[in-house]
């Protein structure tokens, strides 16, 4: 059986239940390590309410020019590959410029690196903060992006350094497809999709799978509120072959412990059962995986 596996928790929309099943999973074993990477809105704390013993803020390095030594020859605004540096050349007698616009900027080097007359240095943005801290069997992470800033992926890579991997860690990854979530997603050992039986549930669903299967990450499904919709997902999961690992009823009593900030294995106890067979059944279809190659 694998054991200290990496397992991201990910869903194509968002209010799928991705933080439930995350913190249900997690509080149900043993030797766990949780990192909330969802860092634009990070909620995982509210159920956990783990103890923070260390905040580290979080910087990205974006470019600073040197004017004076600048010849404004474009090869900073060539090799950004994400448009973070525009540059005016000299011209009819007047004075280049150099305009940097840090919130695009990812913090590469590349500029610095490759600036022939080395013009350019970097210098520390804050981008947020990490928090670390535990609660009685669980280590905890996360990342709190600051207000206005326009990109999570350098703050989910920062959480994600804190990796511990003498233990099974649980990643609750931001909502959606883009780009955070193939950061928070990205080496992962097997990744949980979470969906509910409705049209919406089901067109997000097919893109995160599209997602996952790039990214060659074995995966599964958990369908929440399943006894309320269509059963169009559980079609499309036999159709593409596609394990369901669980099903979570639509229960009146679950809604209200959410909404109380009570996991669901604190009010029912029979539900910690049910998410430990949830991790035998990714151990088992991890191994199998593995064993193809």
């Amino acid at each position: 059986m694998s054991v200290n596996m990496i397992i991201s928790i990910a869903s194509g929309k968002g209010g799928t239940g991705k933080t439930t099943v995350a913190v249900n999973l997690a509080l149900s074993l043993k030797n766990v390590q949780f990192l909330d990477c969802d860092v634009e809105e990070p909620n995982a704390h509210l159920f956990l309410k783990p103890r923070i013993r260390a905040k580290i803020k979080a910087h990205i390095p974006v470019p600073e020019v040197d004017e004076a030594k600048c010849t404004y020859c474009g090869r900073c605004r060539e090799v950004c590959a994400y448009h973070a540096i525009a540059v005016l050349s000299e011209s009819s007698g007047k004075k280049g410029n150099v305009l940097v616009f840090p919130h695009l900027c990812h913090g590469c080097g590349a500029c610095s690196l490759l600036c022939p007359q080395a013009a350019i240095e970097e210098a520390d943005k804050e981008i947020g903060v990490i928090e670390i801290g535990e609660d009685d069997n669980i280590q905890f992470v996360h990342g709190r992006l600051n207000i206005g800033e326009a990109m999570s992926p350098p703050l989910i890579r920062q959480v994600k350094k804190y990796i511990n991997p003498t233990r099974t860690v649980i990643i609750d990854a931001p909502p959606g497809t883009s780009c955070p979530v193939i950061m928070a997603v990205k080496g992962s050992d097997f990744c949980v999709l979470v969906t509910e039986p409705t049209p919406f549930g089901l067109n997000d669903l097919i893109l995160a799978v599209e997602v996952l299967r790039k990214l060659e990450i074995p995966f599964g499904v958990v369908i929440n509120r399943s006894d309320i919709g269509d059963g169009k997902v559980e079609s499309y999961c036999k159709r593409e072959n596609i394990p369901i690992l669980m099903k979570i009823p639509f229960s009146r009593e679950i809604a209200v412990s959410y909404s109380e900030g009570v996991p669901i294995i604190k009010k029912d106890t029979s539900y910690q059962a049910k998410f430990v067979n949830l991790y035998l059944n990714i151990c088992g279809i991890n191994d199998e995986a593995n064993s193809r190659y």
